[in-house]
Parts: structure tokens; C-alpha cells; sequence
């Protein structure tokens, strides 16, 4: 089911431009918190109402600024999972899931069973969901905008509230549980990982505009603009200075790099992620590298994080070295210089 939307929408110093277009059945919309993911989401849904563009979803069009159409939020066949889940605290889990159901009392308890079943709630439907674990209101709000069958499914940073460990369990439920799910599904979140692990597609956003938008490992991989390289989890981020179509000026780092592939002219950063540079022991200096300092270390169970500086007062380098590899560097010291494999440096634009 394909998607297309252009919307616009300002509220106070805030303006909103988001367009996206895509026949993937899963989407993630990435971005700091307060760039506009939710309002995105709720436009696209109907509980909000964009300014000016258009809204077409599966061919249908639901909001259209031009010719005033604007379809309420029951018609467009959208369910919304709110980062709280909003169950009703009152209602036992068969009444929450039930509720809104507009059907005989026969149907609708045989359609709350299959819920249950289905998403292993089986012998807690007379329970409140103050008496559920995270997990289990979780699967209770799903299960009650599963119930009606939508066409799509909005989750609007379903895992913000929980700890990490229940967090990355329920990645993993959420996932077994979408597979069977024929409908499109929009995530919403700040989380690269979620993004990761969920999404076959990827929106970036910032203070409000799409920034990139591809498939979800090609944007990680390329992700064009420095913001979007941030917030795919990239450390390292310098400006630089074009020397020519092949040569870039890294004054922070000391070093100048030289590039087989061809260097556009509005390049003006590079990134390069933690566990990416290659250490170098010879007396020569290798080609595209630094020599570096250590101010700090961060000794954790399953990597050593370094602090480094390539030149004083420069932006601090990380340094990312896995468990498997420290026994090298027990025997052989730290390195005289870091290389930046050419391949690896990520070319940017701000």
C-alpha cells in the first residue's frame, strides 16, 4: 500500500515540511526529539490537521488543503499506538481491547479471544492494566488497534518508557509480532537501534524537514548530511576543506586525506564512526592518518572507549576498541597513528 504525503503545518516559531513517498511496508521516521516525528505521524493519521499540502494513502486521498477534504481518523482505517499506550485504567484488558467495537456481543467476545490468544494474553483478560507488566500493555494496545483490522499502523515511540533490557526484549516481540501483519507500518522514535531493527525504509528529519529518505541500511551506510550522520550514531564529525576533487583539509585532525572517488564541491564535513579507524604501529606515518593523544579511557565489559586529540582545543575523537581486540594492544601498546580507510570516511554536507 502506497504513501504520499506533503505537509505542512506551523505552530508558534515552529514550521513543519515533511514530504514522503513510499510503497515500503515498513517505514521509520528518525530525528531529535521535538523536530516534528509525532506531529508528522498525527497528521498522517488525522488527529491533527496540516495547514496546506495533501495526504494519499493506498490511491485514497485524505486530506487535500486545495480542495478543503479532510477525512476524520475513523474513516482512514488508521490505528495509532501512543507512546503511553492510553488504556482506559478502570477497564479490564477485554474491555480495552473491545472498546469502540461496533458489532453483536457474540462477535465481539469471539473477536477479544483471538486477541488474546494472539497476542499471548491468554488468562489476563479480566485484569486492569495497572496489574500488567510494560510488555503486557504493550501487546494490549496493539491487540486493540489489531482488532479492527487496519491498514496501517502508526507507533509513535512505542519503547521511550521502558528500561533497556525490557526494551530490547520488546524490539524483538514487536517484530514477531508485525511479521504477519499485511499493512503498512510508520515508527516513529529518536532511536537509531528501533529504526534499525524494525524499519526497511528510513526518514530523517530535523527541526522540522525531511533531511534524507532511502532504504534504511543505504542511509546508515550514506547518510549525505551531517545531522543524519549524527543521528545514525556517527561520533566523529569535522569540517573540512575541499583542496580539490580528490584532497580534503582536515585542520582538526592535522592530516589531509586523499580520495579515489571524486569529492563534490558542497562537501564541507566528514564523519567517521568509532570503531572505524585502523590502528598503525610503524615509525612512518601511514598515509590519511593522525597521530593522537589520549585524554581519557572508558574501560566497560565489552569495548574500551578512547578520548583522543589530534591538535589542542580541537573537538574530541572517540574511539571505539572491542573486547576481542585487547589483548593486542596489552602487547603491543597503543598506536602511533590512527588511518581513516578512504572507504569508510562518510562525505558530507550540512
Amino acid at each position: 500500500m502506497a504513501i504520499k504525503a506533503d505537509i505542512k503545518k506551523k505552530l508558534g516559531d515552529f514550521s513543519l515540511h515533511v514530504k514522503l513517498e513510499s510503497d515500503c511496508r515498513r517505514i521509520g521516521i528518525l530525528g531529535a526529539s521535538g523536530c516534528g516525528k509525532s506531529m508528522t505521524l498525527k497528521c498522517i493519521a488525522g488527529i491533527e490537521k496540516p495547514d496546506e499540502g495533501q495526504i494519499v494513502i493506498d490511491g485514497r486521498t485524505m486530506y487535500d488543503s486545495a480542495t478543503k477534504c479532510n477525512w476524520k481518523p475513523q474513516k482512514r482505517n488508521v490505528g495509532y499506538l501512543f507512546q503511553n499506550y492510553a488504556l482506559f485504567p478502570t477497564m479490564s484488558v477485554k474491555a480495552n481491547i473491545a472498546t469502540g467495537l461496533k458489532c453483536g456481543k457474540e462477535e465481539k467476545a469471539e473477536k477479544v479471544e483471538q486477541m488474546l490468544h494472539r497476542f499471548q494474553l491468554d488468562g489476563l483478560g479480566d485484569r486492569l492494566p495497572g496489574e500488567l507488566s510494560g510488555g503486557q500493555q504493550q501487546r494490549v494496545a496493539l491487540a486493540r488497534i489489531m482488532v479492527y483490522e487496519p491498514d496501517m499502523i502508526m507507533l509513535d515511540e512505542p519503547f521511550s518508557a521502558l528500561d533497556a533490557f525490557l526494551k530490547e526484549r520488546l524490539q524483538q516481540e514487536m517484530q514477531e509480532l508485525l511479521a504477519e501483519y499485511k499493512g503498512n507500518v510508520i515508527l516513529v522514535s529518536h532511536s537509531r537501534d528501533e529504526i534499525y531493527q524494525l524499519c526497511e525504509e528510513l526518514l530523517i528529519m530535523d527541526q522540522g524537514k525531511d533531511i534524507c529518505y532511502g532504504k534504511t541500511g543505504e542511509v546508515f551506510a550514506n547518510p549525505e548530511h551531517k545531522e543524519a550522520a549524527r543521528l545514525t550514531g556517527c561520533k566523529n564529525l569535522v569540517p573540512v576543506r575541499r583542496l580539490d576533487a580528490h584532497t580534503l583539509d582536515v585542520p582538526q585532525w592535522g592530516t589531509t586525506l586523499s580520495l579515489e572517488r571524486e569529492i563534490a564541491e558542497d562537501i564541507s564535513c566528514i564523519g567517521l564512526r568509532a570503531h572505524d579507524f585502523v590502528p598503525c604501529w610503524e615509525e612512518e606515518r601511514p598515509a590519511n592518518s593522525m597521530a593522537v593523544q589520549v585524554n581519557s579511557i572508558a574501560r566497560l565489559q565489552l569495548e574500551r572507549k578512547y578520548f583522543l586529540a589530534a591538535q589542542e582545543g580541537a573537538e574530541e575523537i572517540c574511539w571505539f576498541v572491542q573486547r576481542n581486540d585487547w589483548p593486542l594492544y596489552e602487547e603491543k601498546g597503543l598506536p602511533r597513528w590512527l588511518q581513516i580507510l578512504a572507504e569508510k570516511l562518510l562525505l558530507l554536507k550540512d
